[in-house]
């Protein structure tokens, strides 16, 4: 008798030894500010998952039509969705990762400026579809979105069975966990309100957010950040000079995709719990990042970074 408990715990040892990898889904608008290079680099690099995809996402926003600039572009002309591809291409070849699925988005919100749920169909709403519907049973997709969530909603409005093998992790709005008030008020959430609502109200879809004041403590100095990067290293020249081309007077930027990546990587520097969705919307629970340890993130960002995991 010992000797089977012994035979099929050495199995169970085994078996452990070759578990699959979470399998995640990235979407990104890349192009939109300098953060979230710094989270696909983290969330590339990191040896515990298996990233299965990077899609790119727009970040059309009504200044785009009244100003001249939009940080570095001239908003004249501008493919918001083209530039989050752009980047995403050279971040994955910098890392010697195009193996990875890289769609092209879509270029504007879900149904129209007054309301609707008519999908946006792309690549990337189709790519997503085809992941879920390939993954092996009793799996499930973990879906981090860190810009407009319009391509994840859409594949959801277009193949809503998959909605049971999603687990959906997203950065935006304001949440105050004291007094329990939502606002939508805020970038993402602005770029596609449309998407955003669907998420909240389509009941069985696991959603976690990542709100702007739980992020926000996630913060890098400019010239910390500058003496930690290798310029001899592609990618970290990457990170450097995103900065310094899109944000140079910025002393300090709060790295709000880092802080979703990061905290979804490591569970152990965020504190979540399960919340009420707002009261506008189809009354159910989600959960959010309440809390997050900014130190370990960060500290973690550069271990990693350099590899040593």
């Amino acid at each position: 008798m010992k000797y089977i408990i012994l035979f099929f715990a050495g199995l169970l040892i085994i078996s452990s030894g070759f578990a699959q990898k979470q399998k995640v889904w990235l979407d990104a608008d890349t192009g939109n500010e300098m953060d979230d290079l710094y989270a696909i680099v983290r969330m590339v690099k990191d040896p515990t998952i298996e990233l299965i995809g990077l899609s790119s996402a727009h970040f059309n926003n009504p200044d785009l039509l009244v100003f001249e600039k939009w940080n570095a572009y001239e908003s004249k002309g501008l493919n918001t969705v083209a530039e989050s591809q752009r980047l995403n291409e050279q971040i994955l070849k910098a890392l010697g990762r195009l193996d990875i699925p890289h769609p092209i988005g879509a270029d504007r919100q879900i149904g129209r400026a007054w309301g609707q749920q008519d999908p946006r169909d792309s690549k990337a709403a189709q790519a997503i579809i085809a992941a879920v519907k390939a993954l092996p049973e009793g799996e499930k997709l973990d879906i981090l979105t860190i810009g407009a969530m319009t391509n994840l909603a859409s594949a959801l409005i277009l193949a809503p069975e998959i909605k049971t093998k999603i687990r959906c992790f997203a950065l935006g709005a304001q949440y105050d966990p004291q007094t329990k008030i939502w606002n939508k008020n805020e970038f993402n959430i602005r770029n596609d309100l449309n998407a955003f609502d669907y998420l909240l109200n389509l009941e069985g879809l696991e959603l976690t957010m990542m709100c702007l004041e739980a992020a926000r403590p996630l913060q890098f100095k400019r010239e910390d950040t500058y003496t930690k990067l290798d310029e001899t290293n592609e990618a970290e020249r990457i990170l450097e000079d995103r900065w310094r081309e899109q944000n140079p007077q910025d002393k300090t930027r709060v790295m709000w995709d880092l802080a979703l990546v990061a905290a979804y990587l490591k569970p152990d520097f965020a504190q979540l719990e399960t919340i009420s969705t707002p009261p506008e919307n189809k009354q159910r629970r989600i959960k959010a990042f309440v809390k997050i340890d900014e130190k370990a993130l960060a500290d973690d960002f550069w271990k990693v970074l350099k590899g040593k995991f």
